[in-house]
């Protein structure tokens, strides 16, 4: 088998509302697929990690760099084709976009290779420690409105979430320190005392800044506080692991075995949360992975795109080793944006239905069990949708 055509997707449209985190507004909802076509007609879906223009950047990486390294290789030789493309990438982008794009690449060739042995991906990695798993429901997105206001929006959305089964809840916060506190209070207002609810920075403080905030988060009790400062500052999330009581949690903005190795070297999580579509996909995750439990800490995936992403996430998060092991272990979660996406309710012929699983299951979704990730997308749909090349 030979791999004869990689094709990027970027998909694109206008949203209802336009939502925000710390560090921008956005308009439109944006997705990049990759697919990768052989010569025998099997063909593979992943996806790449990055919004608006930086989908659009990704996809001349993966047509332009990375598809003439590897036309007429074998799909199989998966870790091949990982190192030949970080290798020749490697003086000119260990993180970031390159990355991005050899993740999509990456996990189309897992799905390939699931398709070809008929193998659902969790048990080519393995097999399944779970057949669902919980998930938490994101909402709580930052509007260009006056805090007060966007206070009492908290509330009730964060009351609804709960309402729609989901058994946790994460909220953005990024005006400063003492409104994203209001805020704060505002969402366990919405969902009461012993319901867990997550904040999520997105690096938007200095260290005592995050301080600030967190040591708030601890009298609400939060379950965690993601990405509180920017992703380089090592030392400062080890001041703040020791320092709060609050799980610190982040990594979504880490790539490769060596960041991570960094990160968790400096043990300053308490919850890593790996990206497989931007740490370098499948391949490398799985070794990030094993150095997250090498390290005891505990991995919940960063999941962020469409129904490919979720479905990904849903195969690794099956295939996850339990950490620590017993009766009653720690589980992972499933990260599901509640917020507008048709990229994720309406690209796959036949729809994961997470919301509707959530409300059935008591807050719990199964894991696919088709061949590779287990979904296909539709391509009147992709066609529709598809931004100009």
């Amino acid at each position: 088998m030979k791999i004869t055509r990689i094709i990027s997707h970027v998909l694109q449209y206008e949203m209802p509302e336009q939502l925000g985190y710390s560090q921008q507004y956005y308009g439109h909802r944006t997705a990049h697929l990759v697919e990768v076509e052989t010569d025998e007609g099997v063909t593979g879906w992943g996806e790449c990690f990055g919004p608006g223009t930086i989908a659009l950047a990704n996809k001349s990486i993966v047509e332009k760099v990375i598809q003439p390294m590897v036309l007429g290789m074998d799909p199989m030789d998966r870790d091949v084709i990982w190192h030949k493309v970080y290798n020749l990438m490697r003086d000119h982008g260990q993180k970031g976009m390159p990355m991005q794009s050899l993740s999509g690449v990456d996990i189309a060739l897992w799905d390939i290779a699931g398709k070809v042995a008929g193998l659902p991906l969790h048990k080519m990695i393995g097999g399944a420690h779970r057949m669902s798993v919980p998930c938490y429901g994101y909402g709580m997105m930052l509007r260009d409105e006056p805090v007060d206001a966007l206070a009492a929006r908290f509330t009730d959305e964060a009351a609804a979430i709960k309402d729609m089964g989901f058994v946790a809840t994460k909220m953005k916060t990024g005006f400063g320190p003492k409104p994203d506190v209001a805020l704060c209070t505002a969402v366990r207002k919405g969902v009461g005392d012993a319901y867990p609810f997550m904040v999520d920075a997105n690096h938007a403080y200095t260290t005592s800044d995050a301080f600030y905030v967190g040591r708030a988060l601890d009298e609400l009790d939060a379950y965690w506080f993601e990405e509180p400062i920017a992703p380089e500052d090592h030392a400062g999330y080890a001041e703040l692991r020791r320092g709060l009581s609050v799980n610190i949690s982040g990594g979504e903005a880490e790539f490769g075995r060596w960041g991570w190795r960094a990160i968790l070297e400096n043990r300053g999580l308490d919850i890593a949360q790996p990206e497989v579509c931007a740490l370098g996909g499948i391949s490398e995750y799985l070794r990030v992975l094993a150095l997250c439990h090498a390290h005891f800490t505990p991995v919940v995936n960063h999941v962020w795109g469409s129904a490919i992403a979720v479905a990904t996430n849903l195969q690794l998060l099956a295939a996850m080793p339990p950490l620590p092991g017993g009766l009653h272990p720690w589980e992972p979660m499933l990260e599901f944006d509640t917020t507008d996406n048709k990229f994720r309710d309406d690209l796959l012929t036949h729809p994961l239905n997470i919301q509707a699983q959530v409300k059935a299951n008591a807050g719990r979704v199964t894991i696919p069990d088709g061949p590779g990730i287990g979904v296909e997308p539709d391509r009147d749909f992709i066609a529709h949708y598809a931004l100009a090349a």
